[in-house]
């Protein structure tokens, strides 16, 4: 077996899972400190003038938003590509593992060009749609149109990483993120507070790291034993791998797609009531929760790739188990975000801006948010599961009925029609998890994951020593 590939059908799953999640609960720490380092950067060093530093803090939030929506996109792709690898690696068939890679590697190319493309022709209507304030529009505009000149890496580096995550490796994607995340700080600070170009010198940092961390990991991998060898003439569309990848993967971009477009409404509905500088706190308490759910996103990264291999192993009892080791581990953690939240919301505020105003909004959103840090655990946790098992229209279904019927309007009745300001929207979020809890812990104790929605297994005889 390749040091790259990891079988996660034997063994302690604690330790396992343990293991693996680490390395990738830190390597998504130090993807996260890209948006954040741009935050932080911006916020306190981006210009003398405090008004002037959060307007352009609140530019650098919208287009990282809408920069994020354009990444989930394509997510089920790679989703998609962590499942096929995962089950494909468990039911030892390495050549269609490699086949389903060179797929996913074409597809993104091509996505990521048509979007790039379209998006710039639409960069400023998007902006007036969701009603960027007038203060950060030019700022929003620059730092969107900069990142999405880098659109290709983002996509190559997530495809590179599913496929990681799907043969068991979680240590070379956190060597990777850790010298991309060390350049793009050193970057935004040269940028932004040596140059002074405000939001565009962080995009630049930004997609700067983005490249140099892809560059990195294709450089290594094409000189290692990898399943795929980075050739031209590897780089095919497979009729019957593209149709699993579409089949898995539409409903998971259509998730995130949702879920993305949830937060975006949201974000319109906080410019409207509050201005820019609701603008600002509402993004700095975005960027904060992008770390405070970590944990919980690790936990169902690893529970996903740990259920794909011995999904596709046939071990299923081994793949349910994970579940129940990861979500006690993932639930202590978000108890302890919460707890951290309730009692130091300021402080965490002050961390990117230390305008009065900001962190009045920010403390007001954060209160009743933070509830959200108790239920996603077990929300991620049951997915984790449900995506190994390739059920990826599930949690499509359910991302829909929680965004659409929960986040927005409990975000529109609350926040606006009621009057409750930013401590309605801030509701929106755990509301919209609960019902999310409430279908994932359905559909596991139903055990309908165990028909593996694949049909990706190993052959009788291989499975048999397996259980053995």
């Amino acid at each position: 077996m390749s040091k790259l590939q990891r079988d996660f059908t034997k063994g302690p799953i604690a330790r396992g899972l343990i293991t693996f999640c680490i390395p990738f609960l830190i390597s998504n720490i130090l993807q996260a400190l890209y948006g954040a380092v741009d935050m932080l950067v911006v916020g306190n060093f981006s210009n003398p003038d405090p008004a002037v530093r959060t307007a352009i803090l609140s530019g650098v939030n919208i287009g990282s938003q809408i920069t994020h929506m354009i990444a989930m996109m394509v997510s089920g792709l790679t989703v998609a590509g962590t499942v096929m690898v995962g089950q494909y690696i468990g039911a030892k068939k390495p050549e269609d593992a490699s086949k389903s890679v060179g797929t996913m590697f074409s597809m993104l190319g091509i996505a990521g060009v048509v979007l790039t493309m379209v998006m710039m022709l639409l960069s400023g209507p998007i902006l007036r749609l969701l009603n960027c304030p007038a203060e950060a529009f030019d700022h929003a505009k620059s730092y969107l149109n900069i990142c999405l000149a880098g659109t290709i890496f983002v996509f190559g580096y997530n495809a590179v990483s599913s496929i990681q995550r799907g043969m068991g490796d979680s240590i070379r994607p956190l060597i990777f993120v850790g010298v991309a995340c060390v350049v793009n700080i050193a970057l935004d600070l040269w940028l932004v507070k040596g140059l002074n170009m405000g939001a565009a010198g962080a995009a630049w940092a930004t997609i700067a790291a983005q490249a140099i961390s892809f560059l990195m990991a294709v450089f290594y991998l094409a000189k290692s034993k990898f399943i795929f060898d980075f050739k031209l003439r590897s780089f095919k569309i497979y009729k019957d791998k593209m149709v699993m990848m579409i089949r898995l993967g539409i409903p998971s971009s259509v998730q995130s797609i949702i879920v993305n477009i949830s937060f975006l409404v949201m974000t319109s509905l906080v410019n409207s009531i509050g201005g820019y500088v609701a603008s600002a706190a509402v993004g700095v308490v975005g960027k904060f929760n992008s770390f405070a759910i970590l944990p919980a996103v690790a936990m169902s990264s690893s529970i996903s790739a740990y259920s794909a291999q011995n999904m596709g192993a046939g071990l299923y009892e081994r793949a349910k188990k994970s579940l129940g080791v990861g979500l006690i581990i993932a639930e202590a953690l978000g108890i302890l975000v919460f707890a951290a939240v309730q009692l130091f919301p300021g402080e965490i505020i002050s961390l990117f801006d230390q305008n009065p105003e900001t962190v009045a909004c920010g403390v007001e959103y954060m209160r009743t948010f933070s509830y959200e840090y108790l239920m996603v655990p077990i929300q991620f946790s049951c997915n984790g599961l449900i995506l190994g098992a390739g059920y990826t229209t599930f949690t499509m279904l359910s991302s829909a009925l929680s965004s659409l019927l929960l986040r927005i309007p409990v975000a529109v009745i609350f926040g606006s029609a009621l009057g409750w300001g930013l401590t309605g929207i801030g509701l929106a979020g755990p509301a919209a998890s609960l019902c999310g809890v409430s279908l994932g812990v359905w559909f596991v104790l139903s055990g309908r994951w165990r028909r593996n929605k694949t049909g990706i297994r190993r052959d009788e005889n291989e499975e048999k020593t397996a259980e053995k």
